[in-house]
């Protein structure tokens, strides 16, 4: 099993990364693809989680031990698929996610898709209280992590972040929705758009 892979990010897509790891290219699912920028001589680590079935293998990918290891508490609780795990980090907002999880905040959790009121009440039920203890200072210092921005002048970084809200699962309809919002802002890189695009689709 992989615990991470640290190479060369080689192509970024609205669902995954592609990352050379010495000539080998690994493909990885990751909630967030446009924090990774396409470097041929910078080496980035990233933290792997490995899904094994009789048809597939499949390798999930992040930035830190710490989200990956929400995202394998997230895959424990009855009702919650990768995609959906995924979907539910893709916020880059951990510090909500933990505050809606403890305070049994329901409605929080279905703004996220697959997430309907059964698989939220469990998602409450198996991990209220059960998150705090994985690293707490990365819910108080998320926002000050250092993100690489790729301002230009079109508007590439909007389309790339909003096919990577309809790969995370949003209906056409949410995607609709958050381009017009997003449009309406300074530009911005394709990491915050995303960022943004799902606080638009989460807040009530």
């Amino acid at each position: 099993m992989f615990e991470y892979l640290k190479g060369i990010i080689e192509d970024v897509e609205p669902g995954y990364i592609v990352i050379d790891v010495n000539g080998v290219g690994y493909l990885v699912y990751t909630a967030d693809p446009y924090q990774y920028d396409i470097d041929s001589e910078k080496k980035v680590k990233v933290f792997i989680h490995q899904s094994v079935t009789d048809s597939s293998q499949t390798l999930y990918g992040f930035a830190s031990k710490e989200i990956k290891s929400i995202f394998e508490k997230l895959l424990n609780v009855s009702g919650i698929g990768p995609k959906s795990a995924l979907a539910i980090l893709a916020g880059n907002d951990p510090k909500s996610l933990l505050n809606a999880i403890n305070s049994e905040n329901v409605s929080y959790l279905t703004k996220f898709p697959g997430v309907g009121q059964k698989t939220a009440k469990q998602i409450i039920l198996d991990l209220k209280g059960k998150l705090d203890d994985i690293a707490p200072s990365l819910f108080d210092d998320f926002d000050s992590i250092e993100k690489q921005a790729k301002k230009q002048d079109t508007n590439t970084e909007l389309e790339d972040a909003l096919q990577a809200l309809a790969a995370l699962g949003y209906t056409s309809r949410d995607v609709k929705k958050v381009r017009k919002e997003l449009e309406a802002k300074d530009p911005m890189s394709t990491d915050e758009y995303l960022s943004n695009g799902l606080r638009i689709l989460t807040q009530f």
